[in-house]
């Protein structure tokens, strides 16, 4: 069963074993507003827990995409290239960044779970 995991800085993974699909929650997208673009990183590409992964402007502004633990890209979300938009209609779900290969499962233990995430984002509002 998929495990879903959040960061401080609103993204979110969906584990599935060794992998995860990265994107931002839905209270990000609606603080950005509208999406019209955003920048994915190569596939192959690797990152350290934290790195700047990927970029997302709104009209309100644009915001980095930070990779929430050291990973492996393994795929983009092509469909995000024509329809930005699909961060807004389905953050969770199609409106998916990239896929990962977790390389430091350890890190995973910063994260947290979806009720952690509801208090947080509680808190911030």
């Amino acid at each position: 069963m998929a495990q879903k995991l959040y960061t401080k800085d609103h993204e979110y993974l969906i584990i599935e074993g060794d992998t995860a699909s990265v994107g931002i929650s839905d209270y990000a997208q609606q603080q950005l507003g509208d999406v019209v673009y955003v920048e994915l990183p190569e596939v192959g590409k690797t990152f350290a827990q934290n790195d700047e992964a990927a970029t997302v402007e709104s009209v309100k502004a644009a915001s980095e995409v930070y990779a929430p633990v050291a990973c492996e890209i393994l795929e983009s979300n092509a469909a995000l290239g024509d329809t930005p938009n699909l961060i807004n209609e389905d953050p969770e779900g199609q409106g998916w960044f990239f896929k990962i290969k977790i390389a430091n499962k350890s890190e995973l233990e910063a994260l947290m779970s979806e009720q952690e995430y509801g208090k947080f984002v509680e808190g911030a509002a």
